[in-house]
């Protein structure tokens, strides 16, 4: 099993300065901005992958 994902940067100030939260699972804060977020996995679209004239794959 692998590690879970971490953001890369803050979704409100682009800064990298991130730190886990004390809140719960998927939480986050940013030193830069003082702003906490938390981040959710949804799940997948029923639609999925299709493909376009292209060749190419659409969402």
């Amino acid at each position: 099993m692998s590690e879970r994902a971490a953001p890369f940067y803050c979704p409100y100030c682009g800064d990298e300065d991130l730190r886990p939260s004390e809140q719960g699972h998927g939480a986050w804060e940013c030193a830069a901005c003082n702003r906490a977020f938390q981040l959710k996995f949804l799940g997948l679209l029923a639609r999925g992958l299709q493909q376009t004239d292209a060749g190419g794959d659409k969402i």
